[in-house]
């Protein structure tokens, strides 16, 4: 596994452009380039801050709650990118911090009591600070958080706390902890010390490459079915594993908050551990030999116990082997028993699920998954929740009397959900709900959870107990409405007791006051940029909590407007149309860019269902299409293309059908209603969407150019399935080949240019792929670009990488699609290279 820093500094850029336009001078095939930027207007875009996030905090004294505003980084710079980076066994880690090496921090915190209060900054926090996994303790007094050090001296993860009557943080002394699983603490009920995994402090010094290799790396395997996905940043030998084990290993230790600390069992490769809600165990998961060079450490053998925090004495609850056999499809899980997790609103009971059909979802069985409790000190014999008809997927607890399981299928995308009583004080269990987890209009929602004294999350009910909250997106064919409704636990009954209504998109937080009702809600528009306010239904009343500004100042912005039209099909489709600031019916139809992302589905009428609303703010992300409409272009956002696979039909089966009848569909709407010029469209998408893009060039001539990032274009490459594919490649060859771009590169003539991460990270989507597939189109005389950005995953981070890639895009726009040359010049390279 390479370490970042010893990666080179410069941007590779490759073009397959045999002419300039003046006919000067040949272009060379690979130019090197420094960072580039976009038009000011895109910079700017780039650059905003994202608006603040925000926690509630339990119930305080008297039942007082508080607000924690979170303010977030803008874009890294790509020397962050550079620190030095681990990539073993599926995680990508910082050596020097022994945490995570990518994403934002939180860089500021402010309290503000819900009703009532004024805003208060928190001090004492560190010079520089790099802020993560922020936690409020049980009693709402206290606020834990990781600061990031990657300076070299003194670089690592640091245990801070905030007194938050005060406002004050303080750092707990001596505590180095351990984060490159993640969350390195846990709050105790007691809300005066954490459970966390820290670095022992005698580790000694890590281990050192050798150049000098003592002998081959062998895998074998013996007659067993093992079938793995493409996953990447594996373990690739015995020297891995070593340092593997020196950087993964912890120490648990309960760690109060006034910086004294005692060991918990034993040092190990611990993903988690978890204090129960009377403080009297922890629950460890840690990972043990052997490992697997084909698989992520998830799948590693697995080792659960549960630890007496007073005598120290372990009880093991599993000792698990490496997860090689499951079938590679949905819904297929290990054999025995898995996702160990306490009951929340018991003193010590943990609970986990085990397959009854050996783990695959092939075999007939009339029970599934099977939820079982185990209480301390844990030596009796496990007791049944629930016997379940189809695949578990999580339970949420109230009290003995009431939990809801919920669980689902994939084959036929059904969703059900279950009132049960976890100690059998009521007829159980009951069907709350069941539908297809796809039928968005008839969505009921997920469950409101709130933290109880122990710190633990349980439902959210009424007064009485006999109401469940939930919320949801409210999905309807005039957008999103989201919503608060009580769901009956005795029958399923839902009542909406508040709804999101035009010409506001507005989002439930949380629920202050479940009987009143009272609830914090996210309210935006087009035209006012998010901000949390407290409204009370009974009254109608609404108080803003916050004042955030506008992110993006006194900027101009597009407009959003929600197209609804069909496909040939009949089928329903959408997208998001936005238009240049200032443009006027008059000025005509205008050079688009069309961006998608296709979605399997098993009924024609889910696949024609709205998502998304005609009332929320433009926030921009950074792979948002919507900045070019500043440049002069129309943009069709998420234009839906559903892939549709109804009865016994697979969907992939006609996925370049439909994906063309989609886009060809989406073009023609916008240039009915006059805002598109059907004679100069792009075609973008990242990911999945990359793969439809280069796909949607090699099937049809809809596209004067197209913009394909970190995709996926040989699919035989992914053999044991890819997207939502469960079939493999030797169970449909003839699916693989058509659905893959690359087996028809000679045909692509339109201007691809191809985008992709160095350090890609996702599964299947290795540098590779655009590798290849750029070589097989320059090798037949296509038009093409490939663009590697240095230090980058699937998803683009530092600042330079996000602004080249902006003004990579923008020159391919306005070379092959706002002025396209003449068809038979299309080999003109952009202008910016002339």
């Amino acid at each position: 596994m390479s370490n970042r820093a010893t990666l080179p500094r410069f941007l590779v850029v490759f073009s397959a452009a045999l002419l300039i336009a003046s006919a000067l001078l040949p272009l060379r095939a690979q130019t090197s380039l420094k960072y580039q930027e976009p038009p000011k207007t895109i910079v700017g875009l780039v650059d905003t801050l994202p608006t603040p996030s925000v926690e509630v905090s339990p119930a305080g004294p008297s039942g007082k709650k508080w607000l924690l505003e979170e303010f977030v980084s803008g874009l890294p710079p790509i020397v962050d990118l550079a620190q030095p980076e681990f990539r073993l066994a599926g995680l990508r880690f910082n050596p020097r911090t022994n945490g995570p090496s990518r994403g934002r921090y939180i860089t500021s915190l402010k309290l503000k009591a819900i009703l009532g209060g004024s805003e208060t900054p928190v001090s004492g926090l560190p010079a520089g600070a790099k802020i993560r996994f922020v936690a409020w303790s049980p009693d709402a007094r206290s606020i834990s958080f990781v600061n990031v050090s990657d300076a070299s001296a003194g670089a690592g993860l640091s245990l801070w706390i905030v007194d938050v009557f005060a406002a004050k943080a303080r750092r707990v002394p001596g505590i180095a902890l351990n984060g490159i699983f993640g969350k390195p603490c846990e709050w105790v009920s007691d809300s005066k010390s954490l459970l966390c995994k820290t670095i022992a402090k005698d580790r000694g010094p890590a281990p050192e490459r050798t150049e000098v290799p003592a002998g081959p790396v062998i895998q074998q395997n013996l007659g067993r079915v093992t079938p793995a996905p493409t996953y990447e940043d594996l373990l690739k030998n015995p020297e891995d594993e070593r340092i593997f084990d020196y950087y993964a290993t912890s120490q648990v230790e309960l760690v109060r908050i006034d910086g004294t600390a005692a060991p918990v069992g034993k040092r190990g490769v611990i993903v988690t551990a978890s204090p129960s809600p009377d403080a009297n165990y922890a629950l460890i998961d840690e990972r043990h030999h052997p490992y697997s060079y084909t698989l992520p450490f998830e799948a590693f053998p697995e080792r659960v116990s549960a630890i007496n925090l007073k005598t120290g004495a372990a009880k093991q609850l599993a000792d698990k082997p490496l997860e090689d056999n499951v079938p590679n499809i949905h819904d297929a899980v290990p054999t025995g028993p898995r996702d160990y997790e306490w009951r929340s609103d018991a003193p010590a009971t943990v609970f986990w699920a085990e397959a009854a059909d050996g783990g695959d979802p092939r075999k007939d069985s009339p029970v599934r998954d099977t939820v079982f409790l185990l209480d301390a000190p844990f030596s009796a014999a496990p007791r049944k929740l629930s016997d379940l008809a189809l695949r578990w997927r999580r339970v949420a607890w109230a009290s003995g009397r009431l939990a809801i399981l919920e669980e689902s299928r994939w084959k036929d995308r059904k969703r059900i959900i279950l009132a049960v009583s976890p100690d059998g004080t009521a007829a159980s269990p009951v069907i709350l709900f069941e539908g297809s987890f796809q039928d968005r209009y008839h969505d009921p929602g997920q469950p409101f959870e709130i933290m109880n004294a122990a710190g633990k999350p349980v439902l959210q009910t009424t007064s009485d107990a006999r109401g469940i909250l939930f919320h949801g997106r409210g999905s309807s064919p005039e957008g999103d409405k989201p919503f608060v409704s009580v769901m009956g636990a005795a029958d399923g009954a839902s009542k909406r007791v508040w709804q999101s209504a035009p010409p506001f998109f507005e989002v439930p937080y949380f629920v202050i006051d479940p009987d009143a009702p009272s609830v914090l809600i996210r309210r935006e528009s087009p035209d006012q940029s998010p901000n949390y306010f407290v409204k009370n239904v009974a009254k109608d009343t609404l108080d803003p909590i916050t004042s955030f500004p506008n992110p993006y100042g006194s900027a101009p912005l597009p407009k959003k407007q929600v197209l609804k039209y069909k496909r040939a099909d009949g089928v329903d489709l959408s997208a998001n149309l936005y238009l240049p600031p200032g443009y006027r019916p008059s000025d005509g139809p205008l050079p688009t860019l069309m961006e998608a992302y296709p979605t399997e589905y098993k009924t024609k009428s889910a696949a024609g269902q709205i998502s998304g609303s005609p009332y929320e703010f433009p926030l921009l992300s950074w792979g948002s299409p919507v900045p070019f409409a500043a440049q002069g272009y129309a943009i069709l956002e998420n234009a839906t293309i559903p892939i549709v696979g109804e009865g016994q039909a697979e969907p992939n089966d006609t996925y370049v059908e439909q994906l063309v009848a989609s886009a060809k569909a989406a073009i023609d709407e916008g240039a009915r209603l006059g805002f598109v010029d059907p004679k100069r469209v792009a075609v973008m998408g990242h990911s999945y969407g990359a793969f439809m893009t280069v796909n949607l060039l090699a099937h049809s001539d809809l596209f004067k150019a197209g913009i394909a990032r970190s995709g996926a274009y040989n699919r035989s490459l992914t053999p044991f399935g890819f997207q939502n594919e469960d079939r493999t490649y030797w169970q449909a060859p003839e699916v693989y080949y058509k659905m893959s771009p690359f087996s028809f590169a000679d045909k692509i003539k339109t201007p691809l240019l191809l985008i992709h991460g160095e350090a890609d990270n996702n599964t299947g989507t290795f540098p590779l792929q655009s590798e290849r597939l750029f070589n097989a189109i320059k090798g037949h005389g296509g038009t093409v670009r490939f663009v590697l950005l240095p230090l980058e995953s699937h998803g683009y981070a530092a600042r330079e990488s996000v602004l080249h890639m902006f003004w990579e895009m923008n020159n391919w726009l306005d070379t092959y699609v706002k002025n396209p040359p003449p068809a038979a010049s299309a080999a003109t390279t952009p202008a910016a290279q002339r």
